[in-house]
């Protein structure tokens, strides 16, 4: 549906997007997310043909969406676009709704069916008459969400849809992206700061990283086998160790130098090349020392309990193994096994839950 070969973006010198390439298929839901400043909305805004390409090139099944002036008026009649911030006009929320039906010369009769079939999409059924600026942050947002519709849209753009709302607004707003792709099979491309909403949404997701995407997979793949060390902690693995491979056992299993340290891991990595290991805090398991952690074949640590740190319905446990360690375990976990700051403990987990990296790819 959407190609992007190697599309860059300049401004006033500085180089934004730099050679991004890679595609977005028919009917999926593939999210874009990246460090602020990464050029997120500038890449939304060039697809959606509200900016030009310094160099590269976009099409959309197949064309060139930015070779002719004709093409880019056809091609932008297919595509809606939501914005991080909902513009409304001040005028009625049908007005609002209307405005790309009217410019399509359609009949007031069908607009205003259209009009309210939209406003019951997203669940403010009845809201026609009302004045958009007096609606609600979330509410206003679903009014921008159903002007976006209404014109039946191939393509649905949403940049930071949901980066201002409250928890419930942002759940009204994702199930509507999830029934909008999958009632009418709209192509879906939107960017986000909030890693998990690409997790829950998206088919796929790519990463935006020093103006090119730096890993394209399914949320599985992006957030547990991340390519690179810089990735690894952009998706929030939190432990990151360096190490030199040391030895190979059978069934693809590699010894690691740590420190002090040896780490057991699956990888292909060969003796004496330097390695990042990433472990997902919820990976490893924490015990008392004294009771002490089964896990035969795995890797026993034994450290100290640096801090405890509430998140949420859950804790953050540092160990300083020496090196340091976290893992996320429920209060009611931590209360049970009375870990407690300075208290000894043993960490464990299993080689498989190791994702091995080059420690000097970034």
């Amino acid at each position: 549906m959407i190609e992007l070969d190697g599309v860059s973006k300049e401004f006033d010198g500085k180089r934004v997007l730099d050679g991004v390439t890679g595609r977005v298929e028919d009917g999926e839901i593939f999210a874009v997310i990246g460090p602020s400043g990464a050029g997120k909305s500038t890449l939304l805004r060039l697809v959606g043909l509200l900016d030009t390409p310094t160099a590269g090139t976009i099409r959309i099944n197949g064309i060139d969406i930015h070779a002719s002036k004709e093409q880019s008026l056809r091609i932008r009649r297919t595509i809606g676009m939501v914005f991080q911030k909902p513009a409304v006009f001040n005028t009625t929320v049908a007005e609002n709704i209307a405005i790309g039906l009217r410019f399509r010369g359609v009949e007031r009769r069908t607009i205003m069916k259209k009009v309210r079939g939209a406003l019951d999409m997203v669940g403010l059924a009845g809201y026609e008459e009302r004045r958009a600026r007096t609606l609600s942050g979330g509410e206003m947002q679903r009014v921008a969400l159903a002007r976006a519709m209404v014109i039946e849209p191939e393509i649905l753009l949403m940049d930071e849809p949901t980066a201002n709302l409250d928890p419930v607004s942002v759940e009204k707003i994702e199930e509507l992206v999830i029934r909008i792709n999958r009632e009418l099979g709209t192509t879906i491309l939107f960017s986000t700061h909030d890693m998990y909403q690409g997790q829950r949404l998206a088919h796929r997701i790519a990463v935006l990283m020093n103006g090119r995407f730096a890993q394209v997979g399914t949320p599985r793949e992006v957030f547990t086998i991340p390519a690179t060390r810089d990735l690894a902690r952009f998706v929030g693995i939190e432990n990151i160790l360096e190490g030199v491979v040391v030895g190979r056992e059978d069934g693809g299993i590699a010894s690691i130098d740590v420190g002090s340290t040896r780490v057991r891991a699956r990888s292909s990595f060969g003796p004496g090349e330097r390695v990042a290991l990433c472990i997902r805090p919820e990976d490893m398991q924490i015990a008392p020392a004294e009771r002490g952690v089964g896990n035969p074949g795995g890797n026993t640590l034994q450290g100290t309990i640096i801090s405890i740190v509430p998140r949420g319905p859950f804790s953050r446990v540092t160990v300083d193994c020496g090196f340091m360690l976290s893992s996320i375990l429920s209060w009611k976990k931590v209360d049970d096994l009375e870990l407690q700051e300075g208290g000894l403990v043993v960490v464990s987990f299993v080689p498989e839950s190791v994702h091995v990296v080059s420690a000097g790819e970034s």
